[in-house]
């Protein structure tokens, strides 16, 4: 019984995860090339809050219960964007000061063969005019 709903459970996580459209743009977004669209993606939680907002006004007013869960679930994905903001810049900062050091040491080494390069050539150059 327990891996059936471990099963179930799973399927539903990763179905939701590859179809609802919060979850692709985040996914898009925890990418190398999609890091820099972090900030601008918390701009999301604004209409994501504003529908919340509306499905809360229109339940006060005597409308469904139901859209109190809805509501709950805009909060919630506009939370996502709120909170996916700063850790994408955050991870843009650490990945964009990895690459300029690996550049660093790249060049470092390249400088460093050169240098062993050039020094073994004069060497040879200079047996041969013994």
């Amino acid at each position: 019984m327990f891996g059936f709903v471990l099963g179930v459970t799973a399927r539903t996580y990763y179905t939701l995860r590859r179809f609802m459209p919060t979850n692709i743009v985040l996914d898009a977004i925890h990418t190398r090339r999609g890091l820099r669209w972090g900030v601008p993606a918390m701009l999301l939680a604004v209409p994501y809050t504003l529908a919340a907002a509306f499905c809360v006004g229109l339940t006060n007013a005597g409308g469904s219960g139901w859209l109190s869960i809805l509501a709950l679930l805009l909060l919630w994905n506009a939370l996502k964007f709120l909170v996916a903001g700063p850790l994408t810049l955050f991870r843009l900062l650490l990945v964009r000061a990895s690459e300029a050091r690996e550049r660093r040491r790249a060049t470092a080494g390249s400088k460093h063969d050169q240098t062993e390069t050039a020094g073994s050539e004069s060497r040879n150059l200079s047996s041969i005019r013994r």
